[in-house]
């Protein structure tokens, strides 16, 4: 039997600084302990290439700093960065600085212009009774600890899942003093759509067959263009949906544009390559940009482009929808039963509409204002499931 190496734990800090944003001290013990246990476990199933575990003044402190650093402008622009912890031997082809820095707010806001775009990470490590920034890189293992700072108040803990390829899974979002823990028992809960299982990240490479992965591709992508959007999913070979929508549709395709499902199909050792996924993030913008048209856009579940820019309608033999059932995965989160209208405006309620009617259908709605439901009928509870989920986007 072979033996296992010991995991890596990050060293034992005695951190003299004093934690003046209280919401980093609520979050660090939830956060340390979802580290301790998920980076356990993969190293009980043999991972390889595996971050070391932050310890709780660790999680404390950087998200202290960067709580501050948020709200610091540099010339005239906010800080954004990313914040990654792991030695610099961990990290593949590191940007090292010859002087580390200290971890402070200041520090962090006069370097942010420099790593401010996607993927670039600084990369942060304990030394004697304090943290201090070590260099910059790109390449991180899997499970490491990340802190994003997305706009002035607004911080997400996420990490890299097993899989190389994919979304980054979050672990908690910070917004001022609310602090949003996410609940790794939704994806669990009867009727949890797949979609919504892929974003608690419990998707691995061996089960990637590139379906729900894409659709939180598509997700992330609508949310990123800011003008809000419907995108509507529909069984494949049926024409069912046709009946909630107005016809003449603005922009039907004739035949089904297959862009994105030709480069799904596509075989699967190219996956891994650069090419493909480059090929796949173009496809996935492609579909998601005619999100931003006014009305929904439509696919099947195989990813075919049916149109968009459509009208959704109520069937006149169907009934309105009168309530559905809101959650949002995060814990202490309870759910609430009330009328569609009180959801949000015409594009929230109109797919709740569409589900209604359309039942084997799903609805992703983005609004402009940054909020993104995913609409699935439950058995269950026997209404339309309204998934709040843009804590999982960010």
């Amino acid at each position: 039997m072979l033996k296992r190496e010991p995991l890596p734990t990050a060293p034992r800090l005695k951190i003299n600084r004093q934690t003046r944003y209280q919401a980093a001290r609520v979050v660090a013990p939830a956060v340390e302990e979802h580290f301790a246990e998920h980076l356990g476990a993969a190293h009980q199933q043999g991972g390889h290439q595996l971050a070391t575990a932050p310890e709780r003044a660790a999680i404390e402190t950087i998200v202290d700093v960067a709580f501050w650093a948020s709200l610091r402008r540099e010339e005239g622009h906010s800080t954004q960065i990313s914040l990654a912890f792991l030695p610099p031997e961990q990290a593949v082809q590191p940007m090292l600085f010859e002087q580390s820095l200290a971890l402070t707010p200041a520090s962090l806001t006069k370097l942010a212009p420099a790593v401010e775009r996607p993927g670039i990470h600084l990369g942060v490590w304990g030394k004697g009774d304090d943290l201090y920034v070590w260099g910059a890189t790109r390449i991180i293992p899997s499970l490491c600890f990340v802190l994003e700072v997305i706009e002035p108040g607004l911080l997400v803990i996420k990490h890299r899942g097993l899989d190389v390829f994919g979304k980054f899974v979050n672990v908690a979002v910070l917004k001022g003093d609310e602090v949003k823990v996410i609940d790794e028992q939704s994806a669990s809960l009867p009727d949890c759509p797949a979609v919504l299982t892929s974003l608690l990240g419990f998707t691995t490479p061996t089960s990637w067959n590139g379906s729900v992965d894409v659709l939180v591709q598509l997700a992330a992508s609508m949310r990123a263009h800011k003008r809000g959007g419907s995108l509507l999913v529909v069984p494949h070979g049926t024409q069912t949906w046709r009946d909630s929508i107005i016809h003449p549709i603005s922009y039907a395709i004739q035949p089904a544009f297959a862009g994105l499902a030709t480069v799904l199909q596509q075989e699967k050792q190219e996956q891994s390559t650069s090419y493909w996924q480059a090929k796949l993030r173009q496809a996935v913008e492609g579909v998601a940009g005619v999100t931003a048209v006014d009305g929904a856009t439509i696919i099947t579940d195989q990813y075919e482009l049916l149109a968009f820019g459509a009208k959704i309608r109520r069937p006149p033999d169907k009934p309105p929808v009168e309530q559905i059932v809101v959650t949002e995965p995060i814990v202490g989160g309870e759910p609430l039963i009330i009328h569609p209208a009180q959801n949000g405006g015409t594009r929230h309620l109109s797919a709740a509409q569409f589900v209604y009617d359309q039942r084997n259908a799903h609805a992703l709605v983005a609004s402009q204002d940054g909020r993104f439901t995913i609409f699935s009928w439950s058995p269950c509870e026997g209404m339309v499931h309204a998934h709040r989920v843009d804590s999982l986007l960010l």
